[in-house]
Order: structure tokens, then sequence, then C-alpha cells
């Protein structure tokens, strides 16, 4: 990922040739206020390590969407756990089978591609179907030889930029147990989702038949955040725990039985469908789910003249929903009963 230095005429011409652009191109538009942008750093004289975690964050960022567009057609499954987990260890297996099982069904596994479970995902996926987003530290974190040398394999400097490739680029969650690190992404990925600063996808929280790292886990949350009134009752539908890999992959598969993606589009989000649903059932969605509404109603439709940047899905059908952006859980019950339905 390493670049050299652009020579100053060649830097010219690429310049000259953005500024070109009409003002109609909104890539255009985007990438001369983002020049803007670095051209104003010049006027402020930050500190060379501010310009250099700024230098580096695009950098590993422009690299990474490039590599992943090839494959934005895929849908992938984020998975954490520790990376201490010994192969000895039933849950070791849990997550290989867990990832096989996956790879059947044509999804990819994107992991940290250090040791432990992300090694036994990596392992269970096979390389054509994983992804390693490494993070560079000074312990613990060599690729393991499961991802090592894979062309998508990626070497992130910074926590940050890493999560967000593992937010944006992945379709559910799964998780195993593990320490510090498997919660801090637990987390982040249940706050994106109750917030709405990520769309509406699975996260599995896996363990063994009998195991109780997550039934305590989830014990916690009850009795110290929902009973202190910290979240939301309908928040405790934003996960699931299972304790099967077949579970785990029936609960994945099951979200996208009928929903696709979704959008938000000026207040509205667009739930696209693989398969449009009578006027009674709409209908029922509507008595059902008024409290997402911030008002109008539920509605089905074709796509919204905004969603004319994605020709992929512009001929799925689609329930707009006026959402009032404030029940994440609401919205998960929601897409439930939706992919529940008989179509």
């Amino acid at each position: 990922m390493a670049t050299s230095p652009v020579p100053e005429d060649r830097l010219r011409q690429q310049l000259e040739e953005l500024l070109a652009l009409p003002a109609t191109d909104p890539q255009a538009a985007l990438l001369k206020d983002l020049l803007g942008s670095v051209i104003r750093l010049q006027g402020q004289r930050l500190d060379m390590l501010d310009l250099k975690i700024l230098h580096r964050s695009l950098r590993e960022m422009r690299y990474a969407f490039r590599l992943f567009r090839q494959y934005r057609h895929r849908r992938k499954v984020a998975i954490f756990g520790s990376a201490r987990m010994p192969s000895e260890n039933p849950l070791y297996g849990l997550a290989r089978r867990f990832s096989r099982l996956l790879a059947e069904r044509e999804f990819m596994v994107i992991t940290g591609a250090g040791e432990g479970i992300m090694r036994a995902a990596n392992e269970g996926a096979g390389r054509e179907n994983s992804f390693g987003v490494n993070i560079l530290l000074p312990f613990e974190q060599e690729p393991n030889p499961a991802i090592v040398d894979d062309p998508k394999l990626i070497h992130f400097k910074y926590f940050f930029t890493r999560k967000l490739f593992f937010a944006r680029e992945s379709h559910a969650c799964a998780v195993f147990p593990g320490g510090y690190g498997t919660q801090d992404e637990t987390f982040e990925f249940l706050t994106l989702l109750q917030t709405g600063k990520n769309n509406p996808h699975p996260i599995v929280l896996v363990d063994l038949p009998g195991g109780t790292y997550w039934q305590r886990w989830e014990q916690f949350v009850r009795e110290n955040m929902l009973a202190a009134r910290l979240i939301a009752p309908e928040d405790l539908g934003l996960f699931r725990v299972v304790h099967s890999a077949e579970d785990a992959v029936a609960e994945i598969e099951g979200f996208y039985r009928n929903y696709h993606s979704s959008r938000f589009v000026k207040g509205r989000l667009a739930l696209r469908l693989q398969r449009p649903l009578t006027a009674g059932q709409v209908d029922d969605l509507n008595v059902r789910f008024a409290h997402l509404c911030q008002e109008g109603k539920i509605e089905q439709r074709a796509a919204l003249p905004e969603e004319a940047d994605e020709p992929e899905v512009l001929s799925l059908p689609r329930l707009v929903v006026p959402y009032n952006w404030r029940s994440a859980g609401g919205l998960r019950q929601l897409i439930d009963v939706v992919n529940s339905l008989p179509t």
C-alpha cells in the first residue's frame, strides 16, 4: 500500500482534469470540495502528527474502498472473538464450522486477521471467501496463516479506519466470546444500529451449547442497563444469543429472507424487498408499526428518485417508512415481521 510522491507536472495535470469536470457531476463536486479541504490545511499549519494522521487515514480508506468495491455483490459477515482462543478449544471449532457454513451459502467473512477465533473463521470460510482487516500492533496481531499474503488482507494503522470497514462492508455481525477488544466491537456495532448510523443487519452472539458467556452478558445488560432505563426494551431485539453454528447461520439467512437492503432519503427509510407484499399485509404493518412513523404511513412503492444512483436495486419493490429515528429495535421488529410474511 506504499505510495510514491507524484511529480509536480503530473499533479498539475490531475488538478486541471478534476477542475474541468462539469459541476453537474456529483462525484466531481465532492472531489473538488475534498481538494479544497486539503488546500485549506496549508493555511492552518497543523502539527506534523495531525497531518500524518490525515494522510495515513485517507490512504488506508482509498485503498480499502477500492479493494472491497470488487466484492460489493457478495454479502459479508464480520466475525469477532478472542485472538487468544487456542485451536483445541471447542469455540475454535465452532467458529470454523460457522464460517464454513456461511461460505457454502455464498457469504464472505471479514475478520481482524489475527489468531484465535479470527484464524478459525478464515480457515472455515477459505481464502477465496475471506477478508482480513489487520490492525498494526506491537504484539498479538500478525496476520494468521489462513489469510497472510492474500490480496484481500488489509493493514490498518488506526482502529477507527479499521472499524469503519467492518461496519461499512458487512451485512451481519457474529461475535464469539472474547476480551476487551471483542466487547468494544460488540458495543460499537450495537451503538451504530441503535443510533441509526448503520443500516439494519443482524448481530448474533455465538456460544457453545450450555455456554454462559453471552447468557451472563445479557443478564448484565438487562439488570444494569434496562432496569435503570439506560436502554429501551426494544433495544434487546438488536441482538440474538445462539448456541450452534446452524442457528447462527439461520438467523443471518432469515434476516435476508425478504428484506434486501435499505437507504435513508430525506427523512424516509426505503426498505428494499426481494418480493412485494400484498396490500392487506401493508395495511397490517401500518396498524402494528404506526409508532415508527413521524407522520404519514408505510407505503409500498417503486424506487425513490434519489435512489437512481443505485441501478442494481432499482427494480426491487420497497416499503417507504417515514421513520422517526428513535426506535432501532422497533425497526428490527418490522423487518422480522416482513420476513415472516408469506409471499
